[in-house]
């Protein structure tokens, strides 16, 4: 009897629902810390020091709607699945349409890309340009970067930007958690050795900013790593395809591989949605077509 060994990647499913519940009980923790135990009490003081906790509370309440709203879209928005029946079309085919799919003279069809010897056995079906099967999802993911348990998803052609957003928002809301934490978290241990707050506010704040401190960090290095595979317009699979070319065929400069995932409405840059306008002009949005470079082993 053959065994599929990949099937047994699908218990990371289960893990990545207990990543959800640690998600919600780290902003739980947090806005126990900052808005019960740090920034309330201030609100009654007066003075500046009532302004002052106003703001932090007003910019936390946003931060936090804006990571939420993030991490909402890019849990249940579908990454990109492959048509079924799928087939790559002809070279020829692609350059018919090519007029429709490219508006700069250095940038041509991913004809290059389009192999129809392209076949995923597991789904058995096409697979285009950029796609992988993910062994946790069985399945193929239209541009996949990677699967990611804190999401329960996969992350592809259709929810990259709000991957992004997630980790640019949850990035500001644990740096902020943990400057407004830092005074507190100083004055921990005397507090402790005088007993004069609650034990319980003080196990608070000591967690909550050795928490947000944490992926803090972590995220920092998400951002940068993320952030120059954006520039370059590669997913974290395709950093081991690329080596050893001379330019990065999908690389169409930074401006374009910016709008090839963010869009091209500045006003939307920084929320989790998609104008109509570039849903329908941008065919990399869909996951199936990719305008590469005239030019790309120059």
């Amino acid at each position: 009897m053959e065994i599929n060994v990949f099937k047994l990647c699908s218990g990371l499913k289960f893990l990545g629902y207990l990543m959800i519940l640690l998600v919600a009980a780290i902003i739980a923790v947090s806005y126990d810390a900052i808005v019960i135990v740090t920034c309330g009490p201030q609100l009654l003081r007066g003075g500046a020091h009532s302004v002052l906790a106003f703001a932090i509370i007003m910019i936390f309440h946003l931060l936090l709607i804006m990571l939420l709203w993030s991490y909402y879209r890019v849990v249940f928005k579908d990454p990109g699945s492959v048509p079924e029946n799928w087939r790559a079309v002809l070279p020829e085919e692609a350059l018919e349409a090519g007029s429709s799919l490219n508006d700069r003279p250095d940038c041509v069809v991913d004809t290059v890309g389009l192999d129809r010897r392209a076949f995923c056995n597991y789904c058995q079906n096409g697979k285009p340009p950029r796609c992988h099967h993910c062994s946790v999802c069985q399945r193929c993911v239209l541009k996949m970067d990677h699967h990611c348990v804190w999401v329960v998803n996969c992350v592809g052609a259709r929810n990259y930007k709000f991957f992004l957003l997630f980790l640019l928002y949850t990035f500001m809301v644990t740096t902020m958690d943990t400057l407004v934490l830092l005074p507190a978290f100083i004055n921990f241990f005397g507090e402790v050795k005088d007993h004069s707050s609650s034990p319980s506010d003080l196990a608070v704040i000591f967690l909550a900013f050795v928490l947000n401190l944490a992926f803090a960090l972590s995220l920092l290095c998400f951002l940068v790593m993320h952030a120059s595979l954006l520039s370059s317009n590669t997913t974290s699979i395709e950093v081991y395809e690329k080596r050893g070319a001379a330019r990065w065929k999908y690389d169409l400069g930074r401006k374009k591989n910016f709008e090839q995932v963010f869009g091209t409405k500045k006003a939307l840059w920084f929320f989790p949605l998609f104008s109509k306008e570039d849903v329908d002009n941008i065919p990399a949005l869909h996951g199936l077509d990719f305008p590469i470079r005239a030019d790309p082993e120059s």
